[in-house]
């Protein structure tokens, strides 16, 4: 059986799934697939439908279906200086952080991390409740995925922004969490000199470079989960690429400069959170957007609830996304204005080489009806202006 791909969008395929069952259908697709390009057009409504087959991946773009080859999760690398083909994100409409967490990392086909060391970044930026801080059940959920995959030593750390960062870290019950599972958890604040590296990227706003966690490169792999919301001194929003301001000290020991007056006050704040991001490259990120602040933040806000988990290896596809359901729910002047991919953040970052340059190289993986609907809705978003 041969369709045309213009003609092959999601709900047909689905109807497909139904009709002849899903290996027939798979077959048929790759068919289609090996013998035509993927075109641009809008896909094509289709009357109301079910779906059987709960746990099969469906690739959303804007004109093509597809179930994504299972391909290896990048090692830490340098970054990259010319933008990925494509970026798969996984969405998962849930309120179950812990079956979110793992449905959004098996989406991605992540690869098993046999005995490999794990550097594992929350946003424990505050000890405030979720979204303002990592929730301990998605934290839960992501350490145990890690080690079902084989992951060696995880270590969780951090650098809080608004207070002491072991007293955050205690008042999160984060040392019995990791104790219980058998984690290191590293008060980044504490670091001596010698474990902050400078980085100072080609063209950066930073007047003297900025001081990088050492212990995080030092690692096989690098993993962060970031909360959904907006940020109201300064950053528009903190997702993932803000979520790397964790991963800089504020001062380095016996030194006076303050790395962080310095990004606070000035007007290229989004472009150098973005440069941030060029010390390193994380295998995984995961955010969690069960919960959201669409005003406020980082701390506290207006919060909405999209019930919704995402996983990706690409920052600037993730961000893009997060700002989309930021917009979807109605949020602040700033992050609602012009083209997603303008936003200062997301525009730096593409500069940089950091991750995809445009709305039309994500793709989203979904599980379910439910999920592949709310992607649909955040890819028209994305697409817009």
């Amino acid at each position: 059986m041969k369709q045309n791909l213009s003609f092959l969008n999601r709900r047909e395929f689905l109807r497909m799934v139904s009709a002849i069952g899903i290996s027939s259908a798979l077959a048929a697709l790759l068919e289609a697939c090996s013998s035509h390009l993927p075109v641009t057009s809008t896909p094509i409504p289709s009357p109301s439908r079910s779906v059987t087959e709960t746990h099969t991946q469906t690739v959303i773009t804007p004109s093509l279906v597809q179930t994504p080859s299972s391909t290896a999760a990048p090692t830490a690398t340098p970054v990259k200086t010319v933008a990925p083909d494509r970026a798969i994100v996984s969405l998962v409409k849930t309120s179950d952080r812990a079956s979110g967490v793992r449905q959004a990392i098996d989406l991605l086909n992540f690869s098993p991390i046999t005995s490999k060391s794990v550097f594992l970044k929350p946003n424990f930026n505050s000890a405030d409740p979720t979204p303002g801080s990592t929730h301990p059940d998605t934290l839960r959920a992501l350490i145990i995925r890690l080690q079902e995959l084989g992951a060696g030593n995880i270590t969780i750390g951090d650098r809080s922004g608004m207070g002491d960062t072991r007293r955050v870290m205690d008042q999160l019950g984060i040392f019995p969490l990791a104790k219980e599972l058998g984690c290191e958890v590293l008060v980044l604040y504490e670091l001596p000199a010698e474990a902050w590296v400078n980085h100072q990227p080609t063209g950066s706003h930073w007047l003297k470079g900025f001081p990088f966690a050492r212990p995080c490169l030092d690692n096989d792999v690098i993993v962060q989960t970031c909360c959904l919301k907006t940020h109201r001194y300064g950053g528009h929003f903190t997702l993932s690429l803000k979520n790397s301001v964790g991963l800089i000290a504020k001062r380095v020991p016996g030194e006076v400069y303050d790395y962080m007056n310095e990004l606070h006050g000035s007007p290229y704040q989004r472009s150098m959170i973005a440069e941030i991001n060029t010390a390193y490259t994380p295998n995984l990120i995961v955010m969690d957007g069960v919960d959201a602040f669409v005003t406020g933040g980082p701390d506290t806000g207006e919060r909405v609830s999209p019930k919704v988990m995402l996983a990706s290896s690409d920052r600037v596809a993730m961000d893009a996304v997060g700002v989309a359901i930021l917009r979807y729910f109605g949020t602040t002047t700033e992050v609602s204005s012009g083209p997603i991919f303008a936003q200062e953040q997301i525009a730096r970052a593409v500069e940089l080489g950091l991750g995809v340059d445009s709305p039309q190289r994500i793709q989203f993986v979904t599980g379910n009806e439910e999920s592949a609907d709310f992607a649909d809705q955040i890819h028209n978003i994305l697409l817009q202006g």
